[in-house]
């Protein structure tokens, strides 16, 4: 029998600094109804010289641990699921994380999976402290500012443009029989995976340079993408959450919550629809924006203080990411 692996604590962090739509009507050049009615962005949170990848990170995760009520030397194993645009480049964020918050004790590395990175760390280290019984607790902390990264001149990355700012963390716990960690599943479709790049074609005004990156975020064969995106996207987010919530033993007719990645508001309803949930089952990030493998922390967080997830819910968690992966994973909560 599986040893259950449980979520302990949650954390959350996002700086201060706020932008509207207002703000991003000149920028942009789009009308602010269309920014908060069509692409859902109402407000997004902008990060501050100090607001580094492991800054806020290590901020959200501190607030997981004191949650969870552990000691950070208890922590076994530190997984940093976030941004490639990090502190520096061909850099380890999870040691740095790890030296932050003081889990003296474990080992630290990074997972990447670009938005989709959630769901598949969670059930990535879950498997891990299941098949290691020195696996007590494991910390997943992930960050995001790579609303650095987008020219809001270029309409090709107007998909982008809701990107915001913040951090969120985890604790996992082994032998925990609340909050279960139950199946999970990921579906990668390769012909996508060079259509978004880091690039200097499109850096505009702004600076060229942004800490050790170069470029800025562009949409390569825009025409491919988008036709390719419109036929799969939804049977793709469709499949996983039907494939994370059959591996757990239940039918997408026990789900009570989902949880999701920002996106423009039609397909997330679209989403919803398709495995026979309600708005009132989820919660719409419009007040954050995107923030890459954020979302799933803050959706679960945000869904608790609600009142919209409910002991004994079967909850799922989903996402999508640029590459192209769409991942879920199920957690029975309570």
């Amino acid at each position: 029998m599986d040893i259950p692996v449980g979520i302990l604590g949650i954390g959350t962090y996002f700086p201060p600094q706020i932008e509207t739509a207002a703000d991003l009507v000149e920028r942009t050049g789009i009308p602010e109804a269309v920014l908060r009615e069509k692409m859902g962005i109402r407000q997004r949170h902008i990060a501050g010289d100090a607001d580094s990848i492991s800054v806020m990170a290590s901020k959200a995760a501190q607030r997981a641990i004191e949650q969870a009520g552990i000691a950070p030397a208890e922590i076994n194993v530190v997984v940093s699921h976030g941004s490639e645009h990090k502190d520096h480049v061909v850099w380890n964020a999870a040691g740095k994380i790890q030296h932050n918050v003081g889990a003296v004790n474990a080992y630290a590395f990074e997972m990447y999976a670009l938005c989709a990175g959630a769901p598949i760390t969670i059930n990535a280290v879950k498997s891990m402290m299941q098949a290691d019984p020195t696996l007590r607790y494991g910390l997943l902390a992930a960050a995001s500012r790579e609303n650095d990264l987008i020219n809001y001149q270029n309409q090709r990355a107007r998909f982008m443009f809701n990107f915001g700012a913040g951090a969120g963390a985890l604790v996992l716990a082994r032998g925990l029989n609340r909050n279960v960690i139950l199946g999970a599943s990921a579906f990668t479709d390769g012909s996508l995976s060079e259509t978004v790049m880091l690039t200097t074609d499109m850096i505009g005004d702004g600076p060229a340079v942004l800490g050790d990156l170069r470029g800025r975020l562009d949409v390569r064969n825009a025409e491919y993408m988008g036709e390719r995106l419109g036929q799969t996207s939804l049977p793709n987010f469709v499949r996983v959450i039907r494939e994370a919530v059959e591996k757990s033993g239940a039918t997408l007719a026990d789900v009570k919550f989902l949880g999701l990645v920002h996106m423009k508001k039609s397909f997330f309803l679209e989403i919803l629809d398709a495995v026979g949930l309600t708005s009132e089952q989820s919660v719409y990030l419009e007040d954050y924006g995107h923030i890459q493998s954020v979302d799933q922390a803050l959706a679960l967080q945000l869904g608790l203080e609600q009142g919209k997830i409910r002991p004994g819910d079967l909850i799922v968690l989903a996402g999508a990411g640029t590459g192209y992966t769409w991942s879920a994973v199920a957690v029975r909560w309570g």
